[in-house]
């Protein structure tokens, strides 16, 4: 970085002042609090959080050092829960992602499932139907079977999964039938998410890279260190 991009060293001692400051707060907040999901702990942590982050990056673009914290990703917590303690509905929300990684073998499966509809005609007789193209495909395919089968047999259609997230939400009651089926997902108040369940691969990568990194510490221990006591 330049210098004349880099921050000022009293820049760097403004934002070392704002996390102690935020410390303290946090402290404050944390001795007040009144329950585990407390408001003034969640914005005290949030401030802090960012306080220290800005302090780690000023503090490395100034003199290339870094601070041992650890600032959790905002995009990977959840506000606390103020919904209902009692729920008299739930929403369940999913979103899973897939590849289309065998064209063919999508559009074959679509095809076999439109030829029982036709009254037994068969992929070889060139009937002009939806499962021809592959949007038209996935539109049989899901119009045929659940999600959840879909999800367990997705191999046999061609598909690739990738992640997945599920959320459930507490309600003070049923919505009406239709009111949100126009734009299903807007409606999601994070502080009423009572539980969510993610996967991705990303998260077999991390497990991934641990055990290699266990592994190599491993074998570095059991390397000699003398290459002399390799022939004993």
């Amino acid at each position: 970085m330049s210098d004349a991009v880099q921050p000022t060293a009293a820049e760097v001692r403004a934002a070392a002042e704002a996390v102690k400051t935020a410390l303290d707060r946090h402290l404050a907040a944390v001795e007040r609090r009144t329950g585990d999901d407390d408001p003034a702990v969640y914005e005290a942590f949030n401030e802090l959080a960012a306080a220290a982050e800005e302090y780690d990056e000023l503090l490395y673009d100034r003199y290339d050092e870094v601070t041992p914290f650890e600032i959790p990703g905002s995009d990977d917590t959840l506000p606390p829960y103020t919904g209902p303690e009692e729920p008299n509905a739930l929403s369940v929300v999913i979103r899973r992602d897939y590849s289309v990684v065998e064209p063919q073998r999508l559009l074959a499966q679509a095809q076999r499932v439109e030829a029982v509809e036709e009254d037994g005609a068969t992929a070889t007789e060139g009937f002009d139907a939806a499962s021809g193209t592959l949007h038209g495909a996935l539109g049989v395919l899901f119009g045929e079977f659940e999600p959840d089968e879909i999800a367990s047999r997705h191999k046999e259609f061609g598909l690739e999964e990738g992640d997945s997230t599920l959320w459930v939400t507490a309600a003070d009651e049923s919505a009406e039938p239709g009111e949100w089926l126009e734009a299903p997902f807007e409606a999601i108040d994070p502080q009423r998410v009572v539980c969510r369940f993610d996967v991705s691969a990303v998260f077999d990568d991390e497990s991934d890279d641990e055990d290699i990194e266990d592994d190599l510490e491993a074998d570095a221990e059991l390397e000699p260190s003398d290459p002399q006591d390799a022939d004993r």
